[in-house]
């Protein structure tokens, strides 16, 4: 197992994390797992396996020793009778995706961007939209993880099932994660149809809108009428009869329009904001129409260069448009300038205790600024209102709530607490922000 011992800093993908320990271990298995979570023990220091830093919050930041996943990814096996798939943690989804479809498998459904490690992905909560199942989490079959004692754990419906239930949206508050088993599905295609909608046709058919397709996904532009729709449909036909874009419309698209002209203009209107209204409504009437279609992971996922930060919320789905209106009038009753799109998706309830799809069909509305813009003012006002709709904070995005709070949108809450108690005892894993939101 290489180790580091010197100093060394880390942060995460934006900029706002950032930690100091005194190791670095990169494990190439889950024996060298344990046995640096038994030595961290002992020692009484704290350990994390830190992923890839997508997360906007602090939840993976390191106190004492750093554990890199560069070498435990890759798929294990494949069950083709029981239809899973088993993979290291550490493997990024772009990876997972990648080599899934080699074999003419996927996932039901994931979000859009494919950056993140399993473990990382699944402990905080990563979801799509739409589809039987929108969370990563709720397509786990089965896990492996290092507990806060040093014991290697599986868990699945039939092997500690307790474990299983909870440890699906862990936060990584229980163990490090070393293995997971996903359900997996053959190969198909998805057509994509994108779409500028005006705002009052979007908050009156959306419930239709959402109907008519498998997988909806919606981008709001501030201080303007207009929005881009995205319609998933899954299609019956063979993936050989793909029909994706151009490579130049690809690259004109998701690279040139949503990164490069993206970030030039955020870095422009960022000098004077007073411009993002009048820019906002250009990039608003700009937006155009198109079809294609392509393997899933094709159409769920594209590439973000640009540095942003994200504050994402899931509401109960029956208030989310009135919830969504809300969020307007008081973006448009204030002096905040904001040059990112809301994004806004839906979700079916799922049985995870820490899963903000809990026991509810949800409506998530997320809230973005550019890397160098102040974001404060902005989500603290908005948080207010998703606060008083019962809303719950996506864990790995920007959010001021503690467990107090989140004891009162979580009915299972308590259920989370007591395996923390039972899998880390030591707060071996603990750091700043699970003290915040879980308690110590």
């Amino acid at each position: 197992m290489s180790t580091t011992r010197a100093p060394h800093d880390w942060s995460n993908w934006a900029g706002l994390a950032h930690a100091q320990v005194s190791e670095v271990l990169s494990p190439p298995d889950a024996a060298a797992v344990q046995e640096a979570v038994t030595r961290a023990r002992d020692a009484g220091r704290r350990v994390k396996m830190v992923g890839t830093g997508h997360s906007f919050t602090d939840i993976s930041a390191p106190q004492d020793v750093m554990l890199r996943p560069d070498r435990m990814g890759g798929i294990v096996s494949v069950d083709r009778e029981a239809m899973t798939a088993t993979a290291l943690a550490g493997t990024p989804l772009k990876v997972l995706n990648a080599s899934l479809a080699e074999m003419g498998l996927s996932l039901h459904n994931m979000g859009d961007i494919d950056e993140q490690t399993l473990a990382g992905a699944t402990a905080t909560g990563t979801h799509g939209t739409g589809g039987v199942a929108a969370g990563l989490a709720a397509q786990i079959a089965g896990l492996e993880l290092v507990t806060g004692t040093g014991e290697l754990l599986r868990a699945n419906a039939q092997e500690n099932p307790d474990v299983f239930e909870v440890a699906r949206v862990g936060l990584g508050a229980l163990g490090i994660l070393t293995t997971i088993t996903f359900k997996v599905e053959p190969l198909f295609l998805l057509e994509a149809h994108e779409q500028p909608m005006e705002w009052s046709r979007l908050v009156s058919e959306y419930d239709d809108l959402a109907a008519d397709c498998h997988h909806l996904d919606v981008f709001w532009f501030p201080h303007t009428d207009r929005a881009m729709v995205k319609q998933n449909r899954r299609l019956a036909a063979d993936v050989s009869e793909a029909e994706p874009p151009s490579r130049f419309a690809a690259w004109w698209e998701d690279e040139f329009i949503s990164n490069t002209v993206l970030g030039l203009m955020c870095n422009l209107t960022n000098r004077a904001p007073s411009t993002i209204p009048t820019f906002n409504q250009i990039a608003g009437r700009a937006l155009s129409e198109r079809r294609y279609s392509d393997i899933a992971h094709q159409v769920f996922t594209s590439p973000r260069r640009v540095v942003f930060r994200e504050m994402e919320y899931a509401v109960p789905r029956e208030v989310g448009i009135e919830v969504l209106k809300e969020c307007r009038k008081a973006l448009d009753a204030s002096d905040w300038k904001i040059n990112f799109p809301v994004e806004i998706r839906n979700a079916p309830a799922d049985d995870i205790p820490l899963s903000t799809a809990n026991e509810q069909d949800s409506f998530y509305l997320a809230f973005h600024t550019h890397g160098d813009a102040d974001h404060t003012a902005y989500f603290a006002g908005i948080e207010e209102i998703l606060k008083a709709h019962g809303g719950r904070p996506h864990w790995g995005k920007l959010h001021t709530r503690d467990a107090d709070e989140l004891r009162g949108v979580y009915p299972r809450f308590e259920q989370f607490l007591a395996m923390r108690d039972r899998l880390d005892p030591d707060r071996v894993f603990a750091n700043p922000y699970l003290e915040r939101v879980l308690g110590a």
